[in-house]
């Protein structure tokens, strides 16, 4: 079993090799002696926990708390800080500014030990919290809450980085026939099959799959092209319709989807929903034109369609 991961952000190396000493035996410990040499770590390493000194010359410990709070991969780290003996007010504010704990020097092993182990504890399960909490449990795939976040964070990251975003709404043809002639037990079995295997084509990084509700799903695809984003989900549509689930009504014999989606380039004053509503007109778009097929806007002028 892999050991949980500590960061030590303390500009004095006595001082951290002292705490490693005491928690190396269970936890692999980084030490690092400036505040930017922690917030470098922090951000590369999946760390349970950040032991973090008040007092650094180059910035003080509530800078580099309030910066790992900041920032997506690292606002659920549990930090505690280091303070002095009797340093009551800067214990104080860091609690309030959302450390979870405070050791005091000089360090008592046991304390230490005991403080680390009851928060790396309540850090696992609240991952394990947050994680069930943005889970579709039918499809096991991200859920409308937590597309509801990714979706705005990635937006405004390729709007920082002059990125493509691509949004594709996409749905289950006909799924009301389904239920109606086998039933909703066995349209539950099929919205989680056809989610399962969209997900299965999305696994990039620079991906993200959510259902959106009932027998609809959403994409997200950063940084490529319209063309790109088009073909690709084209051949998602063919493999939905390649699990060759017997269909009820359509133009397939076989359970399909329909996808309509957009590529553009975020820029300030745009409104994510407006390329969201894009989106939505080409899956109607894709409806019209007889189902089973991806219909695809860049920027919301020229289109793609299937057959």
């Amino acid at each position: 079993m892999d050991m949980d991961k500590i960061l030590v952000i303390d500009d004095s190396p006595v001082q951290a090799q002292f705490l490693k000493s005491i928690l190396k035996e269970r936890y692999e410990v980084t030490m690092c002696h400036t505040a930017q040499e922690g917030l470098n770590a922090a951000m590369t390493g999946s760390y349970s926990l950040v032991l973090l000194d008040v007092i650094m010359p180059d910035m003080d410990g509530f800078a580099v708390l309030s910066r790992l709070q900041e920032r997506e991969l690292t606002k659920y780290i549990p930090v505690i800080l280091i303070t002095g003996l009797s340093d009551i007010q800067n214990e104080e504010k860091g609690l309030t500014m959302g450390a979870v704990d405070y050791i005091a020097k000089p360090f008592n092993p046991v304390i230490v030990r005991a403080r680390v182990n009851t928060h790396i504890k309540l850090y696992h399960y609240q991952s394990r919290f947050r994680a069930e909490a943005l889970v579709d449990n039918l499809t096991g795939v991200a859920n409308r809450r937590s597309y509801e976040g990714s979706s705005l964070t990635r937006w405004r990251e390729c709007m920082r980085l002059g990125c493509t975003f691509s949004v594709c709404m996409m749905d289950i043809d006909k799924f009301k026939n389904y239920n109606d002639t086998y039933g909703h037990q066995a349209g539950d079995q099929v919205i989680a099959a056809v989610g399962k295997e969209i997900s299965s084509h999305l696994k990039r990084i620079t991906d993200f799959f959510a259902r959106y509700g009932g027998e609809e799903f959403v994409a997200i695809m950063v940084g490529e092209k319209a063309e790109d984003s088009y073909e690709h989900m084209k051949k998602v549509r063919q493999a939905v319709e390649d699990l060759h689930i017997e269909a009820s009504a359509g133009i397939s014999p076989w359970v399909t989807i329909s996808a309509g989606g957009v590529t553009f380039q975020p820029r300030e004053g745009d409104a994510y929903d407006s390329y969201l509503h894009i989106a939505d007109d080409m899956l109607y778009r894709a409806k019209e034109l007889g189902r089973n097929r991806v219909v695809w806007s860049n920027q919301g002028r020229e289109q793609w369609s299937e057959k």
